[in-house]
């Protein structure tokens, strides 16, 4: 019997990323799933049925981080798809916004994905045919009102994912940018507002949004298909999405001056 691929997903135990774990779960896939509610994630992996490792931690705490990565490679011997999904979003305006707000979110969505990355990259690139997966946001792509902090993170996190592409462009390691509009989730209800504190209320793009699975039926389909940037929305953001869609043929540009030694030029010469 075909063993499928193990792939690891943070922020598992709702939203985007369950959908995901259910989607990838239908494909035979061994499911590591990871978030902050164990028991959350635990009703996740009983829906999901099959070979499921649950591994709640707290993305910012560096060293549960670490025992959860020995621990994913230990159940696992590898993993094939690295999904950092896990995030939380702003609803304030900036001059009423306290710093703390703006390290917080900096802290959740942009250094503990690359945290986490980087704790696995040397595994994944021995692997030579897995994936890493990172979920931004339209708010990654364009300056969106009330979400200053938000939108920081996620340029980011897109400017993090497609320098760590272009080096690994040789290594059979595919690099994938999940771009998603308004989904039907927590996010605007789990957003800190001003003061740090959640904001405790959803909006209605929000309500509104695409339907979790749908969401992520088409980040599946693009995962497969290779697409290293997938914009996941509709009307008007889907618009802004494509209007500042990274051009397929400057990720090949790149990827060609790898190619043709781009690294090495940059090493330091002997005196």
């Amino acid at each position: 019997m075909t063993v499928g691929p193990t792939v690891w997903i943070t922020g598992a135990s709702s939203g985007i990323g369950r959908a995901l774990a259910l989607g990838w779960a239908k494909d035979g896939a061994r499911l590591i799933l990871s978030g902050r509610d164990r028991e959350r994630l635990g009703d996740v992996a009983k829906e999901a049925g099959g070979e499921t490792l649950v591994l709640p931690f707290e993305v910012t705490d560096h060293e549960a981080m670490t025992s959860a990565v020995e621990r994913a490679l230990e159940w696992s011997g590898g993993i094939d798809v690295l999904v950092n999904n896990a995030g939380i979003s702003q609803r304030s305006l900036a001059v009423e916004t306290a710093l703390q707000v703006y390290r917080d979110i900096v802290e959740i969505d942009l250094m503990a994905p690359i945290a986490l990355t980087q704790a696995v990259l040397p595994h994944m690139a021995a692997r030579a045919s897995s994936k890493l997966v990172f979920i931004s946001s339209v708010a990654g792509k364009v300056g969106v009102p009330l979400r200053t902090a938000y939108c920081a993170a996620k340029h980011g996190l897109i400017g993090y994912a497609d320098a760590l592409r272009a080096e690994l462009s040789a290594s059979g390691v595919e690099v994938h940018v999940v771009v998603p509009g308004s989904v039907a989730t927590n996010v605007s209800r789990n957003a800190l507002a001003a003061t740090g504190a959640k904001r405790g209320v959803s909006d209605r793009a929000i309500d509104n949004g695409i339907p979790p699975d749908e969401a992520a039926a088409e980040i599946l389909a693009g995962i497969a298909a290779g697409q290293r940037e997938i914009i996941v929305a509709r009307g008007v953001e889907r618009a802004m999405g494509e209007m500042r869609r990274t051009p397929d043929q400057l990720f090949d540009q790149i990827a060609d001056m790898v190619a043709k030694g781009y690294i090495e030029k940059m090493e330091p010469q002997p005196s």
